[in-house]
């Protein structure tokens, strides 16, 4: 993969975003142990799913490279998996955020 191209930048940065929600979740499960917060019991739930996400996406980008801009119907169930990833995480920071 040619690392100049849309897809291989959008691999770069989610091996960039993986690394940096690896980092907020062991700040953040440091400040649950010592305050155990709900807040932060969300916000490590919250980084985990997106941190999921964004390997998950790492994986597909080198297993399918020929049909990911392809109509192909794999490339819409990934995206969907990858959304409902998203509402999830959301939800979770919402349920915690609103606790």
């Amino acid at each position: 993969m040619n690392p100049a191209t849309p897809t291989g930048v959008a691999v770069l940065i989610a091996g960039v975003n993986s690394a940096l929600l690896a980092v907020l979740a062991a700040v953040w499960l440091r400040n649950y142990r010592e305050f155990g917060s709900t807040l932060l019991l969300g916000l490590l739930g919250f980084s985990a799913v997106l941190l999921v996400e964004n390997l998950v996406s790492v994986v597909f980008f080198f297993s399918n490279m020929r049909t990911l801009y392809a109509m192909d119907p794999l490339v819409g169930r990934v995206v969907l998996g990858m959304s409902v990833l998203e509402l999830l995480a959301v939800s979770l920071l919402t349920y915690a955020t609103l606790k």
